[in-house]
């Protein structure tokens, strides 16, 4: 065979297999992620009436005493402006974590501040109140974390303990398959269903 003809058949191979990887097989996806799951394939949106409040797949800072927190995050969950990145959140991307080794003096400052907070409120801190997850966007915390807020949220709404405790459990949700993770409570959903309770 004459190198003409090879060379033209690997750029046809080349364009055919451009046009599957590059063309249909992304739009077949898309596809079947609208048909089949379209609130996953459109973010996960959680609405208030009309109005989207955030997503049940990505964190947003909680900071007032009347709603369960989130976990910290390096990014300050992307809340960042653009035009005003003073702290720098956006010089490598909205999410991913800090890398900082435990060592670092920026981390540990950091760590100690939320420490002195969370005691402040009345809060037994745990590790998912203290540091970040590795996306930096995780929307959950752990059981336990919500439970050691129930004091100062009950406190500051005028709630029954009992009332938010059930609440918690109603809002956790069990392993994947039942073996994979651990259990865990969204808390835009938590809060959410908080907003919900009377007095």
């Amino acid at each position: 065979m004459s190198f003409a003809r090879e060379a033209s058949r690997a750029i046809r191979s080349t364009f055919v297999l451009w046009i599957l990887t590059a063309i249909i097989y992304p739009f077949v996806t898309i596809a079947i992620g609208q048909i089949a799951f379209p609130f996953q394939a459109n973010g996960s949106m959680i609405k208030v009436g009309d109005r989207e409040v955030g997503s049940a797949l990505i964190g947003q800072p909680f900071t007032s005493d009347r709603y369960f927190n989130s976990r910290p995050s390096s990014t300050s969950y992307s809340t960042a402006d653009p035009k005003k990145d003073d702290a720098g959140v956006l010089k490598t991307g909205v999410s991913g974590a800090s890398n900082l080794a435990p060592s670092n003096a920026g981390l540990l400052d950091r760590v100690k501040t939320d420490l002195s907070k969370l005691k402040k409120a009345g809060v037994q801190p745990t590790a998912d109140l203290l540091y970040t997850s590795g996306s930096s966007l995780d929307p959950h915390i752990t059981p336990e974390a919500a439970a050691a807020q129930v004091d100062r949220v009950t406190k500051a709404r005028g709630l029954q303990r009992n009332q938010v405790e059930i609440l918690i459990s109603q809002n956790t949700d069990d392993r994947f398959l039942g073996i994979f993770g651990e259990p865990d409570v969204n808390v835009l959903k938590l809060n959410l269903a908080l907003d919900k309770l009377k007095a």
